[in-house]
């Protein structure tokens, strides 16, 4: 398999597929290309970029292409096993099923207004309304999932899972723009950061020497 995907400073989306490739425990090349640089948009128009019309990441599988994180991540979880990726549990299956599609399809004031960016830690700023309102549900989805279904473990539904690979980024927003949390959510986003697999995306992107100026500045309105 070979996985293409963005800077890993920036990308989230790119994480999140990434992170599905090494949960399959399934070995895959990755290749990092720089997100709007000179050749950006030429490279976008080549073939293994065609079927996503030159988004990242896309992974390719032989002649098989999958394209978006979520898609990714039911692609690996049928070639692979569906309990790498989802609780056993129905009840608790069907809530991290439905919070991965939340996270999917909404919170884009969080992502609009405050990009992912893992080498930077900005100074606390009052986010505004409906950033809030977005870490307010995001709060109140991951104690549901926490107190309902977590059990002893370190997160959303006990083991690393496809929810907690959507919701990584989401984590490291909140530390890069000193976001409020409750405080029960700290321990989780403590055991995120440090999963094997983020300590090795963070330390990559620490090594990257492409800089997106955009994606450099606090957080703006």
């Amino acid at each position: 398999m070979k996985l293409i995907i963005g800077n890993k400073a920036y990308s989230s989306w790119s994480l999140r597929g990434w992170l599905a490739c090494k949960q399959s425990g399934l070995l895959f090349e990755e290749a990092v290309v720089p997100l709007y640089d000179a050749e950006w948009d030429k490279r976008r128009e080549g073939d293994e970029f065609a079927p996503s019309s030159g988004k990242v990441p896309i992974l390719w599988d032989g002649d098989a292409v999958v394209w978006d994180s979520l898609a990714i991540v039911e692609y690996l979880a049928e070639k692979t096993s569906r309990d790498l990726f989802w609780p056993a549990d129905d009840a608790a299956r069907a809530m991290a099923r439905s919070m991965a599609a939340e996270m999917h399809s909404s919170f884009t004031a969080l992502r609009r207004k405050h990009s992912m960016n893992v080498r930077q830690i900005f100074p606390p700023v009052a986010p505004d309304a409906d950033v809030l309102a977005d870490l307010e549900r995001i709060m109140e989805l991951w104690a549901q999932a926490r107190a309902r279904f977590g059990g002893e473990g370190d997160f959303l539904f006990g083991a690393f899972g496809a929810a907690d690979i959507m919701y990584a980024p989401v984590v490291t927003r909140i530390v890069t723009y000193s976001l409020p949390i409750a405080r029960f959510a700290a321990p989780y986003m403590d055991a995120v950061l440090h999963h094997p697999f983020m300590q090795d995306w963070i330390a990559s992107a620490q090594e990257e020497e492409w800089v997106i100026e955009q994606f450099e500045q606090p957080a703006t309105a």
